[in-house]
């Protein structure tokens, strides 16, 4: 947002950079995802684009690392859909390995050897964090359930937390993956803000210059629009900084309803913008129920034969898709 519209509000601060919105569902999270640590399990992490899955997974490692009861290790592979079982296990080599010089050995049977002690040797739970693990291929989500074993195996406690969109949470319901989905606990992060009205209440707070009201800067009837019509922080925060953008364009203070009604895209809750945002993009769709790439274009413009457009949607809907 430039400085003037911010000067022009009274914004001291950028909506991205507001702090940590902690609710009470949130704190029961954190309670019920470091118990699935503590006792080995698979943790799976989901929700929509935008819903704040990378924020929430900072604060929940920051929480552990103060309390010190969980060793915490991250996979930084930006390349998660070519990330393999071998990649994942040199981020716990590089982040528990006591030696600055970090060698991991390239025969498997010796590197998982190595790695089980050394997650002993800890004596605390390690849990790995993987971020966009809806890009990880079958096979390494597999291999993650067998590297729990092995740990458990050798006396220590591995938790591997995998966040991604809900088509991560779909793929280990799939009968394919039973292997591990069974034994993987899947937590949502989806309406994790509870109600939006109040988490732009509380934005507005952070942002908003010491003594200077919400009301002042946009009409209650303008946040109950947002509110109404928007659901993730990100859509929410994205489309506040554009109010107050075309408000300042325009002249008026504080930003009126009829300002959040211009800015407001017709088509953000369409079909492909919808299955967008639970990780299903043309590609996906078509490898997964079998179809051509142009068959899904033409089902979201709604220019599909009514007989192939209804034989797709029913297996999407079976697959868990939000049609």
């Amino acid at each position: 947002m430039l400085t003037e519209v911010m000067e022009h509000y009274r914004l001291v601060r950028d909506f991205r950079k507001a702090s940590y919105f902690e609710t009470d569902r949130q704190k029961q999270l954190f309670k019920d995802i470091r118990a699935s640590i503590l006792s080995g399990r698979m943790v799976a992490l989901t929700g929509i684009v935008g819903c704040g899955k990378t924020v929430t997974l900072r604060k929940l490692q920051e929480v552990l690392e103060k309390e010190g009861r969980i060793i915490v290790s991250k996979s930084l592979s930006v390349e998660k859909d070519r990330a393999t079982l071998a990649t994942l296990i040199a981020a716990l080599f590089f982040d528990l390995s006591p030696d600055k010089d970090v060698k991991i050995p390239g025969q498997g049977e010796k590197r998982e050897r190595e790695l089980r002690d050394l997650i002993k040797k800890s004596k605390k739970p390690v849990a790995l964090f993987v971020d966009e693990a809806h890009d990880l291929h079958a096979k390494t989500l597999t291999g993650l359930k067998r590297l729990i074993e092995v740990v458990e195996d050798g006396g220590g406690v591995l938790s591997p937390v995998v966040a991604g969109h809900p088509k991560l949470k779909n793929d280990l319901r799939r009968p394919t993956m039973e292997e591990i989905g069974y034994r993987a606990v899947v937590f949502s992060l989806d309406d994790l803000i509870g109600s939006p009205k109040d988490y732009l209440h509380w934005l507005l707070e952070q942002c908003l210059s010491e003594g200077t009201q919400a009301s002042e800067a946009i009409e209650d009837e303008a946040l109950n629009l947002l509110a109404n019509r928007l659901k993730t922080p990100l859509q929410l925060q994205q489309h506040l900084s554009l109010a107050f953008e075309t408000g300042f364009e325009v002249g008026t203070r504080p930003v009126t309803a009829e300002v959040v009604e211009s800015i407001l895209s017709k088509q953000i809750d369409d079909l492909e913008p919808r299955l967008t945002r639970h990780g299903y993009d043309v590609r996906s769709l078509a490898e997964q129920f079998n179809a051509r790439p142009v068959e899904i274009r033409l089902l979201f413009r709604g220019q599909l034969d009514a007989t192939r457009a209804r034989d797709l949607q029913e297996q999407m809907l079976a697959a868990g898709l939000p049609l």
